[in-house]
């Protein structure tokens, strides 16, 4: 039962959580789009889709505290229940509306191809109807069963959307939380060895190449069409000489002059256009995108070389900053030595002390998922949530709901981290500052799906006498169970997260990938491929990247050669700030023409040409940072 009045302080405290967030959230906009350039129909509903959800972080452990207090007082931060009812209603419908209709529309929508805006939302809800059709016929058969059970009511048909929303929510929630709560701790556990960090990077490398190559490639084929269609003057093409300039002008085509016979077997239509743009446009995204994963794994890969080479001179040096670096990156703290103690001793054994902090957690979460089905009384995070369980002031207070506001990041972070690293969703990816928009759409989409049924399976963890008192699961969890294969779903599936576990824990995904005859990726290669030969592994990695740094400190050493001069001789200068400051939507020069470095033998990274190395001073970021 809550207070008459909440504490003015209670209040406080959730204004600023929502200022917190909403500054999060643009913060996150900024690092993927550019601000200035992004249309306000891309950025509004990516801003409520991304901050609606982050506020269920900060909602559930308010409303746990508001309800689990007596009328002389209450623990925590708590809110008035007609507050907590509206922010639940709100938030949640907005978020329903934002993941099933307004985002999928406007993701299509920016995707479409065409120029006008009717034809544009003509093309997204054709795109998007037979996606809803098969929605609304599964929606059928549980509307017949829910009548059924439950009787022909609004309450029961309302029930009907919200569950069918939470179980696929759900389904896709729990097998990407299963994969993320292995990756995250194990990732940390491999980074802490440096040099099977640098020979994982270098593992990956071949790949990474190669899809850079293909991308390029195939941008250049569409290029080549469109230089094909801007040389025509006559026939089908006169009616859409706008388009194709504009066209023309995306893929900075030259000047040329228009001839009457050229591509005249192609019939140009609306809808060829349309499609032509919209491949180009996807093409770009993904040069884009494979240009940008190539050079953090270059810079990623020369920075892991200097920490590794320091462990003889024990010192880290690092170049003159970046013209675009920011205050932060030009602003340097260590000196080499204490460079050398935090990068080469102090963060492998950080990693290692967080990843068997994480890895704890992430035995808890899957015990909670099991355990629950028993006794809930068993369950490791209700232990460390409630811990006033026979208080008459509460039975959850602050610090718990910190505690419950971390394990519910920590669920989402692992279902989140998992969508990254999955390579299944058609391509799409997460690029700074270039994300393209039907991405963009894509994974706020995401975000919004999975927020609220992993917040409420959280709540599933504590005891029934705990969190059926919470507006939270009035309002959706009461409709959840409305029926019994409602409740039976939302007890029994859950413990299916063994199998994602298992299969990222002993690498089914790998062995799978065996059988049926796929090539290995750099994480199951690393045993199998010893030697580095035969498969792009890790020596093929090592000698693309030595040749594009090589190329880029020819590039460095013409336009400045008076750096050889001033270079420091207490370690071996470091090439990376040109790489990740290079514009990734400049047309990229072909690695046929780059400056080609000989490579013989097994040395190590620059103790082939100390010479040349000693020639050329670059900046170092390490870990995105500069000290």
């Amino acid at each position: 039962m809550l207070l008459s009045s909440a504490p003015i302080g209670s209040e406080i405290f959730a204004g600023i959580c929502l200022i917190v967030i909403s500054l999060a959230v643009i913060l996150v906009l900024r690092y993927y789009l550019p601000l200035r350039t992004t249309p306000a129909y891309i950025l509004v509903p990516i801003f409520f889709a991304l901050a609606l959800p982050t506020s269920i972080v900060f909602l559930v452990p308010i409303d746990l505290a508001s309800n689990a207090g007596t009328d002389d007082g209450t623990r925590g931060i708590w809110l008035q229940e007609r507050t907590l009812l509206v922010s639940w209603r709100i938030t949640y419908w907005l978020t329903f509306g934002l993941t099933w209709f307004i985002l999928p529309i406007l993701a299509e929508f920016s995707d479409a191809g065409h120029r006008d805006v009717q034809a544009k939302l003509m093309y997204s809800l054709r795109s998007n109807a037979k996606y809803q059709a098969m929605v609304f016929g599964s929606g059928i058969l549980g509307l017949i069963y829910v009548f059924i059970s439950a009787g022909v009511t609004p309450t029961s048909l309302k029930g009907l959307i919200m569950a069918l929303a939470y179980v696929w929510g759900l389904i896709l929630a729990i097998y990407l939380m299963g994969h993320g709560l292995v990756a995250i701790p194990r990732s940390l556990f491999r980074k802490a060895n440096i040099s099977e960090s640098l020979r994982r990077i270098q593992a990956s490398a071949p790949k990474i190449h190669e899809s850079m190559d293909d991308s390029i490639e195939r941008l250049e084929v569409l290029e080549a069409q469109v230089m094909l269609l801007s040389q025509r003057k006559s026939g089908t093409a006169m009616h859409f000489q706008e388009w194709i300039e504009e066209l023309g002008e995306l893929c900075n085509l030259p000047d040329v002059a228009a001839e009457d016979d050229v591509a005249a077997g192609v019939d140009t239509s609306k809808n060829y256009l349309a499609d032509l743009t919209r491949s180009l446009t996807r093409a770009r995204h993904k040069r884009i995108r494979y240009m940008d994963a190539w050079d953090r794994l270059v810079q990623n890969s020369v920075a892991t070389q200097a920490i590794l080479d320091s462990a003889a001179s024990k010192k880290l040096e690092i170049g003159a900053s970046s013209p675009r670096a920011s205050f932060f990156e030009r602003l340097t703290i260590f000196t080499p030595y204490t460079r050398y103690l935090y990068y080469y001793h102090m963060v492998p054994y950080m990693r290692i002390l967080f990843a068997g902090l994480l890895s704890v957690a992430s035995v808890c979460i899957v015990w909670s998922e099991v355990i629950k089905l028993v006794n809930s009384n068993l369950s490791v995070i209700s232990r460390t949530v409630v811990h006033h369980p026979n208080s008459d002031r509460g039975q959850i207070g602050f610090p718990g709901q910190m505690i419950a506001a971390g394990w519910i990041f920590y669920m989402c972070a692992a279902a989140l981290t998992s969508m990254t690293e999955v390579k299944v969703w058609r391509g799409r990816a997460l690029v700074r500052r270039n994300t393209g928009y039907e991405s963009a759409f894509w994974y706020a989409m995401q975000v919004a799906r999975l927020s609220v049924p992993l917040s409420y399976n959280f709540m599933t963890f504590l005891t029934p006498d705990v969190y059926e008192k919470t507006i939270f699961y009035k309002f959706l969890g009461k409709l959840i169970n409305l029926t019994p294969l409602g409740t039976g779903f939302d007890y029994f599936f859950p413990i299916f997260i063994l199998i994602p576990v298992s299969a990222a824990l002993f690498n089914f995904y790998g062995k799978a990938k065996r059988m049926l005859g796929f090539s290995l990726d750099d994480d199951s290669d690393d045993e199998e491929n010893a030697t580095g030969y035969g498969t792009g592994g890790w020596r093929e990695g090592r000698d693309l990247i030595e040749r594009e740094v090589g190329g880029s400190a020819s590039l460095a050493h013409l336009r400045n050669p008076q750096n050889g001069a001033g270079s420091s001789s207490n370690g071996p200068a470091i090439a990376a700030s040109n790489l990740a400051s290079r514009s990734t939507s400049a047309p990229r020069v072909n690695s046929s023409v780059r400056p080609h470095v000989n490579e013989t033998g097994d040395e190590g990274f620059f103790g082939r040409d100390n010479q040349h190395s000693s020639q050329t001073n670059f900046d170092l970021e390490i870990h995105g940072t500069k000290y």
